[in-house]
């Protein structure tokens, strides 16, 4: 059982997939965001995007793959297991369309704790839109805000990660752990 379950949260194009690539470049236990994964899957269903069509569904294979993930995670053999987003970012963004959620969201959030919350603040710089992410700057900067006040609502205390090199943001991380 790993001693360890981080989290990198932060609004759209801050850096988490890069930092997380990174840390695995380095030898370390990543799992990678899923909700990409969730997205294509539905395209090729004819779905262009899930989370505008349907939030609701959408946030439902999110939260079930965040906590197959977290499950995952607590019997892997090593010492610190870095996740890619966690489940109160599904809430996160629920909220940031102003949806609701059964109460299930919540309670998956009180029973899966993670041990560290890094957030990578938004970054105009390094920001860019693709095939799977539909926001732009400004909306990345508002879900960087829900993702914020929903960690701290659960009783997170959230690490921000300085605007560096990848080298550095992964060395400042380490630093924390």
């Amino acid at each position: 059982m790993p001693k360890e379950i981080v989290v990198i949260i932060g609004g759209p194009g801050s850096g988490k997939s890069t930092v997380i690539n990174g840390l695995m470049e380095k030898g370390f236990c990543c799992y990678p965001e899923i909700s990409r994964q969730v997205t294509i899957e539905a395209q090729k269903e004819g779905i262009e995007q899930l989370f505008l069509e349907n939030p609701l569904l959408f946030s439902e294979l999110l939260l079930e793959g965040r906590k197959k993930q977290y499950q995952n995670a607590l019997s892997e053999p090593h010492k610190i297991v870095f996740i890619d987003r966690g489940i109160p970012d599904v809430l996160a963004y629920m909220q940031f369309i102003g949806d609701e959620y059964p109460d299930h969201f919540d309670k998956a959030c009180k029973e899966h704790l993670y041990t560290k919350i890094f957030i990578l603040p938004p970054w105009e710089e390094i920001f860019t839109s693709d095939q799977e992410r539909y926001e732009n700057f400004e909306q990345a900067k508002n879900i960087d805000l829900h993702l914020a006040e929903t960690y701290k609502k659960y009783g997170y205390e959230l690490i921000e990660v300085p605007k560096d090199t990848v080298d550095n943001r992964i060395l400042f991380i380490l630093d924390k752990i």
